[in-house]
């Protein structure tokens, strides 16, 4: 296990703290205190996962993961003192993986790192069917990319198991629990209300209307499932 993790926080203990326990698990770290560097980094250095704090000096991190939006970039997952619920779901619907909230212990967020790390790596893991074509989306299961006629669309590893997840039973309607089930692992501290925003993030990606849906239709009361053809 050696994947580049990057730490920005702008208290040093954290990053001392959880830099020190990452190196001992083995992982590599890169540690910065303010988001103008570590996006820098994360042009430069290509780190597998990003530990992102919100409240940092200048470019803080909900403004850090809207320029991340637009581009490929590795997951992120935030931690911070801010235990709101809107604040969870706007770092949820800003890209990030997961959430964890200071006092965190080592443990449980080396748990919530390998839980994502190994998400991304099936995502990109061969499969017995390499391609999936349904209406004008085509996936390669093989390099985990998903185009719209000839445009390539940016996903997140999670974003990309859910289409695949909907694309492999069109029509059959999947549960929120059922969903959740399907893209964690027995590490992976989601909760369903996670999977509503993981879906509008998708559907804003794919251009299409929760009102007059294209390609992910809701069903009231029992979730969610793609539009006949």
């Amino acid at each position: 296990m050696d994947a580049l993790i990057l730490v920005a926080d702008d208290e040093p203990k954290i990053r001392s703290m959880v830099c020190e326990y990452l190196e001992k698990m083995g992982f590599r770290t890169l540690a910065v205190e303010e988001g103008t560097q570590a996006l820098k980094v994360i042009e430069d250095q290509s780190p597998d996962l990003v530990l992102l704090d919100i409240m940092m000096p200048g470019l803080d991190g909900f403004s850090l993961a809207k320029r991340l939006l637009n581009r490929s970039s590795p997951p992120f997952l935030f931690m911070t003192a801010r235990d709101e619920e809107a604040d969870k779901v706007l770092g949820l619907e800003l890209g990030a993986d997961d959430y964890v909230t200071k006092p965190f212990s080592l443990r449980e967020l080396t748990a919530r790192i390998q839980a994502v790390l190994r998400r991304v790596h099936s995502a990109g893991e061969q499969r017995p069917s390499p391609r999936i074509r349904w209406k004008d989306l085509t996936v390669d299961l093989d390099a985990a990319k998903v185009t719209q006629g000839q445009q390539e669309l940016e996903l997140t590893a999670v974003q990309f198991q859910i289409l695949v997840f909907f694309l492999k039973s069109p029509g059959r309607v999947w549960s929120r629990s059922q969903i959740l089930d399907h893209v964690r692992d027995s590490q992976f501290f989601g909760y369903e209300r996670t999977i509503d925003v993981h879906i509008k993030n998708l559907r804003k990606i794919l251009g299409d209307e929760a009102k007059t849906p294209k390609y992910i239709e809701t069903v009231r009361g029992l979730g969610y499932r793609l539009v006949s053809p």
